[in-house]
């Protein structure tokens, strides 16, 4: 018996959601999914159909899609490519977005929509993928090169951006969520989360984490009230495992070609700025680190520049790494040492397990060392935060129940569990959910 037929009730005591993107969960909460799509096959059948849908909506509505998990596909586990997409989407601009927001496939209209050429040089932190002798860019885009590519869409209205806002609240509301940490809040939200107080149409508490880039904007806004703050900066110290852009202190089994330890988005010194930035401000920063590289930089800057601990009544932490999928064991130690907060996301292991295995398999006793990080001194609730990262993963806080407790999906046989070692208990799980 799993997880959750055991322990129902304890996972719905779940409080907190540590790690959301609140505005791009109501929003793919109206897009095409394709997250149950197994099959390539099924994948561009989704998108032709979706394409079929749109036949009488105008020409400049884009096809866009989010959930994809390539390397899960039982047929055929390779991207599309450019020109797929522009046979299937019948002349609409389309993009597909994998799960982990990292890398999309890209029709030539969006490549176009987007200023990508198809033999340009990839741009800064951003990958344009090609094939064949002439290195045609064949519609794969990872990091910066995806966002380009996804954001030149038409972007919703404020008021459907309200609208997609108030449903993602209410979904996150549903799973017994009474506090939600949202990462990389957009200028917007704050004042609309605000006013949704005011109105008291607000479900839950929101700490919000702004990009760096905008901290000091919002900071001077003035739009904070009691039960929505702006806990911090957000950046990102690497990519992630399914794109091969985690930034690895180990060779990727298959790595991208001259990237054989994945990218590497800040490095330490960059790092330690981002934190005397937030330390000025007297608001925290959270640092997106899915690779054991990305996360021993983020500890050998907190270390220094004394970014440990916690600030103000309300315990925000001066410091927190978001993921840390893989920890090498010499760095365990220090997240307690130094006061920094582990903020991860057991969920993930479930849908990663197959590039787990298949790029890190002599690595596999480093992901998600949650024991380890509990008997360092990481207590639950303390130095260890569950979330979800929703909509990358769906905000169901028995996922991490079954991925902590278990190290496998739900109904998976015991020989699939990965680092089964790292398990933890329940009563562990609930606290670190804030219960």
């Amino acid at each position: 018996m799993n997880a959750r037929a055991l322990n129902i009730t304890s996972a719905c005591r779940a409080r907190r959601e540590a790690h959301a993107h609140i505005h791009l969960h109501g929003r793919a909460l109206s897009m095409l999914d394709l997250s149950a799509c197994t099959t390539r096959a099924a994948t561009l059948e989704a998108v032709a159909a979706r394409a079929d849908a749109l036949r009488s909506a105008a020409a400049s509505e884009w096809i866009q899609g989010f959930g994809m998990r390539v390397n899960a596909w039982t047929d055929d586990p390779r991207w599309p490519t450019r020109t797929e997409l522009d046979a299937m989407a019948a002349g609409r601009s389309c993009c597909l977005m994998s799960f982990d927001h990292h890398s999309v496939v890209a029709s030539t209209g969006a490549f176009r929509a987007a200023g990508i050429g198809l033999y340009d040089a990839d741009p800064p932190h951003g990958v344009i993928c090609r094939d064949g002798a002439n290195q045609e860019a064949n519609g794969v885009l990872l990091e910066s090169a995806a966002a380009r590519a996804w954001n030149a869409a038409p972007q919703p209205s404020l008021e459907q951006w309200r609208i997609f806002v108030v449903n993602a609240l209410n979904d996150l509301a549903s799973h017994g969520f009474e506090e939600v940490h949202d990462m990389l809040s957009p200028n917007w939200l704050g004042p609309m989360l605000s006013e949704l107080d005011a109105r008291g149409g607000l479900p839950l508490t929101a700490w919000l984490y702004a990009p760096l880039s905008d901290l000091e904007q919002q900071c001077s806004a003035g739009w904070s009230c009691d039960r929505v703050c702006l806990a911090g900066g957000k950046v990102f110290a690497d990519g992630t495992l399914n794109s091969r852009t985690a930034w690895m202190l180990e060779p990727f089994a298959d790595p991208m070609p001259d990237h054989p330890c994945g990218t590497a988005l800040m490095d330490t010194s960059s790092l330690a700025r981002a934190m005397r930035q937030c330390n000025d401000a007297r608001v925290g920063l959270a640092i997106h680190a899915i690779g054991d590289g990305a996360v021993r930089a983020s500890l050998d800057a907190a270390q220094a520049t004394g970014s440990g601990g916690f600030i103000g009544p309300g315990l925000i932490p001066r410091v927190r790494i978001e993921h840390c999928e893989v920890i090498d064991r010499t760095d365990i130690a220090r997240f307690a040492s130094l006061g920094v907060v582990a903020s991860v996301q057991p969920c993930h292991l479930l849908p990663d397990a197959p590039v787990l295995r298949r790029q890190l398999p002599h690595r596999l006793d480093r992901v998600l060392p949650l024991r380890e990080l509990i008997d360092s001194g990481c207590r639950p609730g303390e130095l260890l935060w569950f979330g979800s990262d929703v909509p990358i993963v769906r905000p169901h806080p028995c996922d991490s129940f079954d991925a902590a407790i278990l190290r496998r999906a739900e109904g998976a046989p015991p020989s699939e569990a990965i680092g089964i070692d790292q398990a933890i208990r329940i009563e562990e799980c609930v606290a670190a959910f804030g219960g």
